[in-house]
């Protein structure tokens, strides 16, 4: 399983980059969705 996961990130490590970008994205999208609420 640890050789498996050597070769994902050996494999696309060109986009792994852009894929943690995007996924930190959705989280703050997500918290700022569910605080504007109690904001306005």
């Amino acid at each position: 399983m640890i050789n498996e996961m050597k070769n994902v990130v050996t494999r696309s490590s060109s986009t792994l980059l852009q894929d943690a970008a995007g996924a930190a994205a959705l989280v703050l999208m997500l918290v700022v969705g569910l605080n504007l609420p109690g904001i306005l």
